[in-house]
């Protein structure tokens, strides 16, 4: 699997926030444990962000060419043979598809990630939209190979989160830790505007911590704020152990953005604020799933509703009780292993062709293949014949090649729909190929392609003793819905379904 170095385009500014850069470092940080480089290019940066990145030992690459315009998209494809990468990872709302187009065209392979369809053209090798309104609708012009990543499942989360996984929240009988977040760098001040409310909070020994990036143009002045003086309030600048200051919290006050993710991984009940129109999504659906309650756009910051909300959530137990759960439900932080799972592969997938029938037989009648199916005699090459001319254009059944990045087949997924909502999968690896980890992420990329088509829930039978396979589907997300007789023979029965995926 190749390593390499990982090119990175990103900006981040004061206007439009620090978000795609902060998600991207995430990724970077997770190639770099396995051996990788990056490098960030950027046009627009602050100060702060240049040296946060610099600090975790990825080159920073200025460019001063106005972002997503052709000249742009001729620099990164410049620097990226120049320092000999394979993959780009663009992020942003000013790259679209002409920016994808000519990276493509030049060879490369393309990661890009997005939060609401805003390009009108796909292009690149893999779209990840880690959004909990991700849907494959958005991104219905896109090329045959692109192979959408979608929903929490891919959620980035940078380094320092990874040893809060398996950690578990206690909620106390009375909150009184507040932790306010607004983002790297808040232009509107929503963070002024929190600290005046908090001071006026009526709990009994009420301790908050209030966080601003580096890159927040107020930071003196938010210091130096009068209620700071009367009030357990303390100002913490750019700081490194955002997840401990979390895990201390019992309640957050925050913007919608990226930081959702982080706040559900450590179970924070939180109070949002939509501070952009691409976080109000994120706060609407996370206050209907009860992980969060929305407290309306920045522009419409009531004091007092925030003064009564927090009072209100800080003294209720059992509300932080249940959307402290939810909120741990829905992300489990090991989002940037799949995506860099995915992406040092090399795999992609591809509608099998009439060329392909002989190759799929050979497959199918492979010794271990046959031993690990529930009907193990060989299968005659008339009856594989007359399945496949059956089955390749049927829109009922979805037949996938894998290739590595040479080109090369190295399996086949496929899905047969019993119905409109419900499928089977069949997954089989290449002889030569297996032990090469292909099995996790052939399923990952399947069960993306599958579901951008139709289908709602996916079934998968394994042999209770091929633990291989039980393995590749629990690790693609499959969870067990217990044992099965399969042709006289114990199977696991596993499930994905699109609310978990």
């Amino acid at each position: 699997m190749s390593r390499g170095i990982l090119v990175i385009r990103a900006d981040a500014s004061i206007a439009a926030g620090t978000g795609h850069v902060m998600r991207c470092l995430a990724l970077a940080q997770e190639w770099q444990d396995r051996d990788g480089r990056a490098a960030f290019v950027m046009a627009e940066a602050t100060q702060a962000i240049r040296e946060r990145v610099a600090a975790e030992g990825f080159d920073v690459l200025s460019t001063a060419i106005p972002a997503g315009t052709t000249d742009d998209s001729a620099r990164t494809i410049a620097l990226a043979r120049e320092l000999g990468a394979h993959w780009v990872v663009v992020d942003g709302y000013q790259f679209g598809a002409e920016y994808q187009h000519a990276l493509k065209s030049a060879g490369l392979k393309l990661l890009f990630l997005d939060d609401y369809g805003h390009s009108k053209q796909y292009d690149a090798d893999l779209v990840l939209n880690q959004n909990l309104s991700a849907n494959s609708t958005l991104y219905s012009s896109r090329e045959s190979g692109t192979s959408l990543l979608l929903g929490l499942r891919y959620c980035l989360l940078r380094r320092e989160f990874m040893s809060w996984r398996d950690w578990e929240r206690e909620i106390t009988p009375s909150g009184r830790r507040v932790l306010v977040t607004m983002g790297g760098s808040d232009p509107k001040n929503l963070t002024g505007n929190v600290i005046e409310a908090l001071s006026r909070v009526e709990i009994e020994d009420l301790e908050a911590v209030v966080v601003i990036g580096g890159s927040n143009p107020r930071a003196d002045a938010l210091e130096d704020s009068p209620p700071l003086v009367a009030k357990n309030i303390s100002v913490r600048r750019d700081v490194t152990n955002i997840a401990e200051l979390m895990a201390w919290a019992d309640v957050a006050v925050s913007s919608a953005g990226s930081t959702c993710w982080e706040l559900c991984l450590l179970g924070l009940p939180s109070l949002l604020y939509d501070a952009a129109e691409n976080q109000k999504p994120i706060a609407h659906q996370l206050s209907q799933r009860g992980c969060a309650i929305h407290l309306g756009c920045s522009g419409d910051f009531d004091s007092d509703v925030l003064v009564l909300q927090l009072e209100s959530l800080l003294r209720s137990t059992e509300i932080r009780q249940v959307m402290s759960l939810r909120c741990r439900e829905l992300v489990d932080g090991k989002g940037a292993q799949r995506v860099t799972s995915i992406m040092q592969s090399g795999l992609r997938l591809r509608p099998a062709e009439k060329s392909d029938r002989e190759l799929l037989w050979k497959w199918a009648n492979d010794p271990q293949v046959r031993a690990s199916a529930f009907a193990s005699a060989a299968i005659p090459i008339e009856q594989h014949d007359a399945w496949f001319a059956s089955n390749l254009n049927n829109p009922n059944c979805l037949i996938l090649i894998a290739e590595d990045h040479a080109g090369t087949a190295v399996g086949q997924f496929r899905v047969d729909w019993r119905s409109a909502q419900e499928g089977e999968i069949d997954v089989s690896i290449a002889s030569d190929r297996r032990g090469a980890g292909y099995g996790s992420v052939l399923i990952e990329l399947g069960v993306s392609r599958a579901f951008a088509e139709k289908g709602e829930r996916l079934h998968a039978f394994v042999k209770s003793e091929n633990r291989p396979s039980r393995r590749a589907f629990e690790q693609a997300g499959f969870t067990k819905a217990g044992e099965e007789i399969v042709h006289d023979q114990r199977a696991i029965h596993y499930v994905r379904s699109t609310e978990t995926s």
